[in-house]
């Protein structure tokens, strides 16, 4: 059986955040393909020592390549801690990753609540 995959993306304020929600159940991130967007990537592989196949930053596109492994089927999860309190320069970008998920039915977290919900259920 092939491993699903979680995308990890977090907004600059969020991303110790992310860090930390990592550390915290990096036995059960373990059981699963990560991949993520550039300096979030780094940051949680370099915390964890698990591999996260890193992508471009999310302004710089990351956000949009995200979506289209969401598209193509390779995203089973997605947690994105945006940060709701300071305006984004990528808004729409932010949207559209938003937006596709809904579209192709990938369960996308925007708070650490929601995402312990999802891997606690175990229907990843």
């Amino acid at each position: 059986m092939q491993k699903k995959t979680i995308a990890l993306i977090a907004h600059d304020s969020k991303k110790p955040e992310i860090v930390e929600w990592a550390i915290k159940n990096k036995q059960v991130l373990s059981q699963y393909d990560l991949c993520g967007t550039g300096t979030t990537s780094k940051r949680i592989s370099e915390a964890t020592g698990l591999n996260v196949k890193g992508y471009l930053s999310g302004p710089l596109g990351g956000d949009q390549q995200i979506g289209a492994l969401i598209a193509e089927g390779k995203i089973d999860f997605v947690l994105f801690l945006c940060d709701p309190l300071t305006a984004q320069p990528h808004d729409p970008d932010v949207k559209a990753l938003l937006r596709i998920a809904n579209v192709y039915n990938v369960a996308i977290a925007t708070n650490v609540a929601t995402a312990n919900l999802v891997l606690k259920d175990g229907s990843l």
